[in-house]
C-alpha cells in the first residue's frame, strides 16, 4: 500500500480527515524548507504538498506567486526540491509528500529521469496543474511504473463526464478547487462545496481533498465535515511573506495555524453528515 493510501486508510479508522499544508520549496531560503516540513508534521499535518517554484504559476494568486519569486531568486530548481525531499526522508519515512507545480520543469528533466529521482527520494505523488488527463498518457505510464500517484484538480465547473475521465486517470486523491479563481481569493461556500463533493463521490471512490479558501480553524473544520482532506496554502505562505528573515517566527506562526486547524477538525461534529 502506498504512503498516501495508507495515510487515508489510517485516518478513516480514526474518523479523521487529512490536514494537507502547502508551502513553496525554497521560500524564503533553500535551507529553511526541510525544517519547516518537520514542524508542520509536528503541528498535525498528515500529508505535505510541496510547491515547485515556477516563473508563471497560473493557478496561484499573488501570495504564492510572490513565494515562487522569492524561491527563484535563490535559483531553487526541481533538482533542489527533490534533494529537500531526500533530506526530509532521512528522518521521516512515513509522511506522504506530494509535489505540486507545473509541467515545464518536469519536461526539462525528462519524464523518466524525474520519475526515477522522485521515487528514489520518496516522493509519493505529483499534482501538475497544467497537465490535463488528455495530455498525460505518456507521463501516467511512467509515473505508475515508479509508484507515483497523479493527483488531478476538479473545479466547480467540471461536469460529470469529465469527473469520470479524471477519476479514471487519477490516483492518491482528488483535489477539489472550491473557488472559481486563483488561490487565496474569494469566500468559501461550504454548501456549494458539499453539493459538488456529493457529485464527485457518486463517480469516484478516491479520497477528495478541498483547497482554496481555507483560511482558519473555522473554515478547516467546516470543510473537514464534508471532505476527506483539507488543503491549506495561502494563509501559510503569507506567514512567510510577513517575516521572511525570522525563521523562528515563521515556524511558530505556521505551527499555530495548523495546530488550531487540526484541533478544530478533530472536534468537528460529523453526526450531521
Amino acid at each position: 500500500m502506498s504512503r498516501l493510501a495508507n495515510c487515508f486508510a489510517e485516518l478513516a479508522t480514526q474518523n479523521k480527515q487529512a490536514l494537507i499544508p502547502f508551502v513553496t520549496a525554497g521560500d524564503p531560503q533553500p535551507d529553511f524548507t526541510v525544517g519547516l516540513m518537520h514542524e508542520m508534521v509536528k503541528a498535525g499535518a498528515n500529508i505535505i504538498e510541496l510547491g515547485v517554484p515556477f516563473s508563471d504559476p497560473m493557478a496561484d494568486g499573488p501570495v504564492i506567486q510572490a513565494a515562487d519569486e522569492r524561491a527563484l531568486e535563490h535559483h531553487v530548481s526541481l533538482h533542489d526540491v527533490l534533494d529537500m525531499v531526500a533530506e526530509f526522508r532521512e528522518t521521516d519515512k512515513g509522511t506522504p509528500v506530494v509535489l505540486m507545480g507545473y509541467l515545464n520543469p518536469i519536461e526539462m528533466m525528462g519524464y523518466e529521469g524525474f520519475a526515477n529521482r522522485a521515487q528514489a527520494v520518496g516522493v509519493d505523488g505529483v499534482l501538475v496543474v497544467d497537465m490535463p488527463p488528455e495530455e498525460a498518457e505518456e507521463f501516467s505510464v511512467i509515473a505508475d511504473e515508479h509508484d507515483l500517484d497523479i493527483i488531478y484538480l476538479i473545479s466547480p465547473n467540471t461536469d460529470a463526464e469529465r469527473i469520470a475521465l479524471i477519476n479514471a486517470r487519477a490516483s492518491g486523491y482528488l483535489y477539489y478547487v472550491s473557488l472559481k479563481g486563483v488561490t487565496g481569493a474569494n469566500t468559501l461556500d461550504v454548501d456549494a462545496v458539499a453539493s459538488k463533493l456529493s457529485e464527485i463521490r457518486s463517480i469516484s471512490d478516491l479520497p477528495v481533498g478541498v483547497g482554496f479558501g481555507i483560511k482558519d480553524g473555522g473554515t478547516a473544520q467546516a470543510v473537514s465535515v464534508i471532505a476527506d482532506a483539507v488543503v491549506v496554502g495561502s494563509v501559510l505562505v503569507k506567514q512567510i511573506e510577513q517575516t521572511p528573515d525570522n525563521a523562528n517566527q515563521i515556524k511558530t506562526g505556521i505551527s499555530t495555524i495548523l495546530q488550531e486547524m487540526r484541533s478544530m477538525m478533530d472536534a468537528a461534529d460529523r453526526s450531521i453528515v
